[in-house]
């Protein structure tokens, strides 16, 4: 059954751009590398320029720990680390209905 992550960070004024760069770099390994993460998007607030959002969707919760535990993850976080004005905020959803 599908699982869908809403993560939320605020990044400290003035480091939005190095932000960025690193989650494309994740994003694109995602890409590349975790074929049962079905979507993985980055977004950011219109409203809070230093608020970002990833939107990602995982085949099942399997596929959610191996992103979890990947080494890319890994490597993402220890960019941002000193970016983010705070802890992410995650919330896991169970789809229950919709189209693709």
């Amino acid at each position: 059954m599908p699982v869908t992550v809403v993560a939320q960070v605020r990044v400290h004024e003035g480091k939005e751009e190095a932000f960025v760069r690193a989650a494309e770099e994740l994003v694109a390994y995602v890409t590349e590398h975790e074929p049962d993460t079905l979507m993985y998007v980055l977004h950011r607030s219109t409203s809070e320029p230093r608020k970002f959002l990833f939107y990602e969707v995982y085949a099942d919760e399997n596929a959610l720990a191996r992103h979890g535990a990947s080494e890319a993850m890994v490597k993402f976080f220890g960019k941002v680390r000193g970016l983010l004005s705070g802890a992410p905020e995650i919330e896991t959803f169970q789809e229950l209905a919709g189209k693709r």
